[in-house]
């Protein structure tokens, strides 16, 4: 009995991290300028980051405002350039979540993409976090291209 469930986890783990999950990434000069975190006065910046290895073969695809933008995979992260005011952003999975934050021009916003162990595939969570944790989520990532 212990053997089997043991066997089962197992292969729900393997299931949720295999997989040949691919996104097109952006160039390393690319990457490096998106990580200055330098943003024009007019635009803000969503940076959505996904820095765990946890459903590493699972692509996530983001949307804002409706529009689909990229897809995460594991490391990886998306950098957002949006004009001041109401922006949704929707990450799908297993399930759907969904954040709404109010961007004000020449800031950044960090959101991380929490994944968790669902009950076919991965699930996701986004969360704002704070300028240093996000900082520090998206240097451990690199840029996906953006849509």
């Amino acid at each position: 009995m212990f053997k089997q469930f043991t066997l089962t986890a197992l292969l729900a783990v393997t299931a949720l991290t295999a997989g040949c999950a691919s996104v097109d990434m952006a160039s390393d000069t690319q990457d490096a300028q998106a990580k200055t975190f330098q943003v024009s006065p007019d635009k803000a910046h969503i940076y959505v980051y996904r820095n765990e290895s946890m459903g590493a073969g699972v692509k996530m695809p983001v949307a804002l405002n409706g529009k689909p933008v990229g897809a995460t995979v594991a490391k990886s992260y998306l950098m957002l350039s949006v004009p001041a005011g109401e922006q949704t952003l929707v990450s799908s999975a297993e399930n759907d979540s969904e954040l709404k934050l109010s961007a004000q021009a020449g800031k950044n916003y960090f959101v991380w993409q929490e994944v968790k162990m669902g009950f076919i595939k991965a699930r996701n969570s986004l969360q704002v976090v704070d300028d240093q944790t996000g900082r520090a989520g998206v240097a451990e990532s690199k840029l996906i291209q953006a849509q």
